[in-house]
Order: C-alpha cells, then structure tokens, then sequence
C-alpha cells in the first residue's frame, strides 16, 4: 500500500533519526491518514521515503510495536493497529517514559550486555580507544566539579566502550537504547551525590579495562548498572 498521497515528510538528518521516523508515522496514525488494518509499505519504500538507512527505520517500526501501534505479522508486513488514546495524544518520549515496565526492561538489557561489553574491551581495547575514555573523563568530571550533569559524556562514555568491544551488531543495539534510556538517565544524574557515584563507578571501570582486567571491568560495570537501575525505577 502506498502512503497517502496527501502526507508530507520532512528527510530525516539529525541525531535520533529513528525517533524523527517513529514520530512522523505516529503524526499520520493521529491524523487519520494511516488507519487501524492498513499495512505499511515494504521497508526499502519506507526508508526511501524517509531518506534515512534500513537500520534506523528498523529501530523506529520496533519502538511503534512496544507503543501498541503497530504490529508485525509474519510474511503479510506491518500493519496499523487501533493506538490507546495515551499513546496518540502524548509526545513519542513521554509515552516511553511512562511506560514503567518498559524502562525496567531496557535497564535489564544494559545488565545483560554492558557487563560483557567491558570484559570485552579490556581485552580489544586499543590506546586509542583508552585515551578517547580518558579524555570523556576528564571532561566529565570538570562538568561534575561545576554541577552539571554531565548526560553527554555519560552516554559516549558507555558507547566509547561498547565500540572498543569490537562488535557491531551489539553496537547498534546500544546505540538505541542509550538514547531511549537519555530522560531516565538525566533523572539519575539529578538524584543527590549521583553525579560524583557515577564519575568514580566510570573511573573504576576505566581503570579496569586499562589494566585489562576483564573480570573486574565486568563487575564494575555491572554494580554501576545495578546502582543506576535501583535510582530511575524508584523515580518512575
């Protein structure tokens, strides 16, 4: 099924690109131009039509399903469910965020692949990679010095890792939930003394992958999960 020809798209081009997508195909379900039973066009349209990679429009149909609207059928394609008015009235972030099981289940996934990601890259780790780790310590911890949270060097910290583990496929798994998790992890930041936690729980690791030291890289990084988790489920 072609989309309609009466709606209009903006290329997609900045830094959450698969969540631009979500947010355009969920303004056309509210809008009463895609409808509940309607099949979406095959992928390679879809990502035609936004201009963004198969990758991205992948991450984007996968967030509309956790939302309920959307649904995979096996060879038949994706088609338009009947959307909660929750989720067509509310902002794509919000509803994800509220959505409490569904953060505690991305936190879980961070348990299960983080952890092994350190081991990883105690062993893989190059120097360049450990001075890149270094240098987003420092600046991380002269933002924790003037009270900032310092939510960017956060995030590239743990991606810098997940790509010092030399594994793609995982990369790109990263990827997307560390910006899906990006409001609970400034709810984290914000909480009293987790600033500091979360500089010395990264210095930690650091300090274990740099002495290549895979078993304490995985066990650093799991206890930082552990403290992160236990701080965001307690404010949702």
């Amino acid at each position: 099924m072609p989309l309609p020809a009466k709606a209009e798209f903006e290329a997609v081009r900045k830094t959450k690109v698969y969540e631009k997508v979500a947010e355009q195909i969920q303004r056309l379900i509210r809008d009463g131009l895609l409808k509940p039973g309607d099949m979406l066009p095959p992928e390679r349209e879809l990502a035609e039509t936004f201009q963004v990679s198969r990758s991205s429009l992948r991450d984007a149909i996968r967030v509309l399903e956790l939302m309920g609207m959307v649904e995979a059928r096996q060879g038949e394609g994706t088609v338009v469910r009947e959307p909660s008015g929750e989720a067509v009235a509310s902002p794509l972030t919000a509803v994800l965020l509220q959505q409490r099981e569904f953060v505690s289940e991305l936190l879980e996934l961070r348990g299960m692949i983080e952890p092994t990601l350190a081991a990883r890259a105690a062993t893989h780790a190059s120097a360049e990679d450990l001075a890149h780790l270094e240098d987003i310590l420092r600046r991380q911890k002269e933002k924790v010095e003037r009270g900032e949270l310092a939510i960017e060097e956060d995030s590239e910290f743990h991606y810098c890792i997940a790509r010092a583990a030399e594994n793609k496929v995982v990369l790109q798994v990263v990827d997307v939930f560390m910006d899906l998790l990006r409001e609970s992890r400034k709810q984290s930041l914000q909480v009293e003394g987790r600033l500091q936690k979360s500089l010395v729980s990264h210095q930690q690791i650091l300090r274990a992958i740099a002495r290549h030291d895979a078993a304490a890289a995985e066990n650093a990084m799991r206890r930082h999960i552990q403290e992160i988790e236990a701080i965001v489920l307690q404010k949702l």
